[in-house]
């Protein structure tokens, strides 16, 4: 959990169990950081204008005035545990690591005794994974590939792939980010019209070297364009109401 989430996510547990209080060595271990951490942490927060109090003593410890906080999200603890399910299962995709901080912040900004039936009911749920395909779980790419195709597709930027055929032979182009596709055999494809070749391509995650994002933004392009090259690829796409 990077610092931006970290601060997030420590308000919403001071406020889901306000007025009760918990101790700098609790939030410690909760975020797995330590003690030091979470008290530069609380002053940072505090600077802010977060209204964040200490009480000292054998049973003081941190509590946030309720009062001046958002009301918790109405969330039901089935609930809670159907998108923990659905949020399990992103493992290593696209988005994984935000699908887990997502997670973290709906627990937290459940009341106290919500969260924890939440908690004892999730760990009554057990999910079968689907068979491996064959040779295993394919591999995203190189280090940092997938997140600067996140950020490319976020921002509507046009990318720099090193790129290597089946062949294996490296070839370096800008392309223009279109869609994420889950494709058969495990793999994760980019589809992205490819300046070089000056038409859509796909890039199969594995095979992609290297990818930097660059200044130049994107034109637009419809997104069928670009699922419609491959339509037997698509598994189906995220839905957002």
């Amino acid at each position: 959990m990077n610092r931006t989430d970290r601060l997030y996510a420590l308000v919403e547990d001071l406020r889901a169990i306000a007025p009760r209080r918990r101790s700098a060595r609790e939030l410690a271990a909760r975020f797995e950081v330590s003690v030091r951490t979470i008290e530069r942490d609380i002053t940072a927060l505090q600077e802010s204008g977060v209204p964040i109090y200490a009480e000292t003593g054998r049973t003081g410890g941190y509590t946030l005035d309720k009062k001046m906080s958002l009301p918790p999200l109405n969330f039901t603890p089935a609930e809670a545990v159907a998108i923990a399910v659905a949020l399990g299962r992103a493992g290593d995709q696209p988005f994984g690591r935000q699908a887990r901080s997502a997670l973290r912040k709906v627990v937290a900004a459940m009341p106290g005794t919500e969260g924890e039936l939440a908690r004892e009911l999730a760990r009554r749920v057990l999910v079968a994974e689907p068979p491996e395909p064959a040779g295993g779980i394919r591999p995203l790419g190189a280090a940092g590939v997938s997140r600067a195709i996140e950020e490319a597709l976020l921002r509507r930027r046009v990318l720099r792939l090193d790129y290597a055929d089946a062949k294996g032979a490296l070839t370096s182009r800008d392309v223009e980010p279109g869609v994420f596709l889950g494709g058969r055999g495990g793999f994760w494809y980019l589809v992205a019209w490819c300046r070089l070749r000056d038409d859509v391509r796909v890039f199969r995650f594995d095979r992609i070297a290297a990818a930097t994002v660059t200044a130049e933004r994107c034109p637009e392009r419809p997104v069928e364009g670009f699922a419609a090259e491959v339509p037997e690829m698509v598994m189906h796409g995220a839905v957002l109401d």
